[in-house]
Parts: structure tokens; sequence; C-alpha cells
């Protein structure tokens, strides 16, 4: 008994593997202990560098940095008058806030079905979305795990039927679409979009603590991404209407003067979040590489667990930062379900989770709009498992996780 524990004393414990995870180096640490010595600590210089690096990366005019992913879609509804009266497309596999964000501002949701191999909202599924609709005044399309779809396609669609393009990229920061004539555009260009959100959520690409954005190509829609995160405030004198109250006897705008349009919501960025974005934006090539690397290095070992196990599809006209790294399990083929798979992996050590249930099947708006037939959304969430990819991860670590996977599917 005594050697059976100090074997066991002995074996070293391996660090719990969580499905993401945030890099944080010495720079970046640098970079917010900056900002906290700084004379600002919020809507400070920091703000403006991190909106500035952004558009640059991402190949945007402007882009528009609030709290989170959520705020940036909820601007993006705000920007694009999407209230009361208007309907909304936005694909069932996503996370809440895809639709919640426009209908919190008093939109409609129609939920459009998905590809069950990838996730991705297709063009026969918008098509399909839009016969049940009637008519939609705009398309939350979603970049699920780091891939996109046939945008091209989508936006030829949604242009013909009037309605207006969100590109939800929260999970695609540093993926590129290659066009039909071969140009590579990165997400958050608008080439075939009115306006690109992200997230900046610790397991995401890049690592603002919490952060979003919003970008777009049209200055007029830049400034009113602006005032949707400021309490609907301008300080901009050509927008101002109460000229009385707002310009001196010189002429001159009073320095202390402000309007408020519409009421809006506070969801600015502080410039601690903005000082860690900046330094983040720096390294995303570096880590859009390593995720890469790791999941062609899962795809290689993964090979052997099939057609248990299988991969996402790989949709063509992309080049994937991915965020998540999901399979497809045939849980029933495996003779385990997946809560049983999950507690199992937890207990080597392993973090898993599953993105998402379907959104047309949360209770409110099932209660809403009834439970639409949407089989690819259903179908791809039955086998869906995300297992461990952040750009710390090592190789050895693919083969740990996949290891682990093996013994406790009975390979």
């Amino acid at each position: 008994m005594g050697r059976a524990l100090k074997a066991a004393a002995a074996k070293p414990v391996e660090p719990f593997l969580p499905y993401g995870r945030q890099l944080i180096e010495d720079d970046d640490v640098a970079a917010v202990a900056e900002a906290l010595r700084s004379d600002f600590l919020t809507t400070g210089p920091f703000v403006s560098r991190f909106e500035a690096a952004l558009a640059r990366t991402v190949q945007a005019r402007e882009a528009v940095v609030c709290a989170n992913g959520t705020a940036a879609l909820h601007m993006a509804a705000r920007a694009l008058n999407l209230g009361p009266g208007t309907k909304v497309i936005v694909p069932a596999l996503t996370f809440l806030a895809t639709a919640n964000a426009p209908h919190m501002n008093g939109a409609e949701i129609v939920f459009a079905d998905v590809d069950p191999e990838t996730g991705l909202m297709r063009p026969e599924d918008l098509l399909e979305a839009l016969k049940r609709a009637g008519s939609a005044d705009a398309v939350f399309n979603v970049h699920l795990n780091g891939q996109c779809g046939r945008l091209e396609e989508i936006c030829a669609i949604a242009r013909a039927h009037g309605a207006r393009i969100v590109d939800d990229a929260c999970h695609a920061l540093g993926t590129a679409y290659i066009a039909g004539d071969g140009t590579v555009v990165p997400i958050g260009a608008n080439a075939f979009s009115d306006l690109t959100v992200f997230s900046f959520h610790p397991v995401k690409t890049i690592a603002m603590g919490e952060g979003g954005a919003v970008t777009t190509n049209d200055p007029a829609m830049a400034q009113r991404l602006q005032r949707a995160r400021n309490h609907g405030m301008t300080r901009d004198p050509g927008q101002f209407h109460n000229l009385a109250d707002a310009f001196g006897a010189d002429g001159l705008a009073n320095p202390w003067y402000y309007e408020m349009a519409e009421p809006e919501f506070n969801w600015r960025a502080n410039d601690m979040q903005c000082a860690l974005g900046t330094s983040q934006l720096r390294k995303l090539g570096r880590f859009v590489a390593r995720r890469r690397a790791l999941a062609a290095h899962y795809d290689f070992h993964l090979a052997a667990l099939g057609p248990i196990v299988r991969p996402l599809c790989r949709t063509r006209p992309c080049l994937p930062a991915w965020h998540l790294y999901a399979v497809r399990i045939d849980f029933e083929a495996a003779g385990i379900t997946r809560a049983a798979l999950m507690r199992a992996l937890a207990e080597d050590g392993i973090g898993t989770q599953v993105h998402y249930f379907p959104v047309h099947r949360q209770p409110y708006y099932a209660q809403r709009y009834g439970v639409a037939h949407l089989p690819g959304a259903d179908r791809y969430y039955e086998r869906a498992l995300s297992l461990p990819l952040f750009a710390a991860m090592t190789e050895a670590e693919v083969v740990r996780v996949v290891q682990a996977l093996s013994r406790r599917l009975g390979f």
C-alpha cells in the first residue's frame, strides 16, 4: 500500500486543459500597466489607437470599439434602425446574443437552418428563411468556429431582398474569405456586408478581458455607432440642433456643450481593455498560425477515430482562424452519451463544451415563434463537441486530448 501511495504521489499531475484560454504575455502586462499609469483610464488615447489598429488589420475604413461582442451586436442593430416592425434573419446555430441584440431593440427574429456538417448558414437556408419571413430588413450572418460560408451568394440574396447584412464574426478575427475572382478578403473588411461585429472575450483569438468592436466603411455609420456606445451623445458641432444653446455669440461651439438625439446605453470600452487589445492585436498573425497548426494536428490524429469522430467539414472559400476545434461524434454508435463523455474527459483533466444549443429551441423564442423545423441545426447540435484549442497549447497536449477521447470511446 505504501509503495502504491508513493508511486501515485510521484506521478506528475497534468494541467487541466480548458476548451479555450487567453494567452497573456509580458508585453501585454506592460501595455496595461502603461494605461494604468496614464492620465486616462477610460475614453482616452488607447481607445482610438486600438480602433485604428483594428481597422488596419481587417482593412476596414472605420472601427468602433465597445464593451463586449453583445454590445457590438446591439450597436449594429441600432445603427441599422432594426427596431419594432422589422425582421432579422439569424442562423439557429449561434450564441444567444446574435438573436437577442436585434430583438432587444424591437426587431422580430426569423431563424434560418444551417449545414449540419459545418453549422454555417447556406444560401439555400437563407432563401428558405426569407420565404417563411415574407421579407427581411437584415441578415445577421454568423461565422461559426472561425469558418465563413459562401459570402458572395449570401450577399447577393440579401441585397436582392433589400436586406442589410451584419457579419457576426465574434469567432472569426483573422479569418479571410477567398472571393470568386481569387481576391483574399479579410473578414471585417465588409466587402460583402454593411457591418462586421467582433468579440475579444478571453477564449477568442485575442483577448481584452471583455471587449467588442464593429467595423464599417461608412463614416456616417461609424458616427452612429459611436453615439450608440455613449448614451447617444455627440460633441460634434456639425450635428447640433439647438443652435442657440450650442454656440456663443462668437459663432464658436460652447466648450461644455453636447447633445443627445436619442437615448442609448453606455457600451464604452476603457483604456486598459484597449491597451491590452492593441498589444494582443500585434500577435494576431502568430496566434492564428498557431491555432491553424494545432487544428491540423488534431485532424491528423483524429483520423484513427473515424467514422465515430470526424472533424468539421471545411468550407472551400475560407481561410479560417480557428476559434474553436469542434468535432462531430456519433454518440449512439459509440455507445456513450455526450454528457457522460464530457464528464469522463473532465476526470482526465480535459475541458470540453458544446457550441451551441440551437437558439430557436430556447424557451423564450420557442414560445414566441413556435419551434421551426430546422433539421440541419438539430443534426449539428446532436453531434457537436468542442475540444481544447488555444494558442498556448502544444502538439503533445493535442495528442493527450485525442488519446483520452480514444480511450473513453473504447477504441
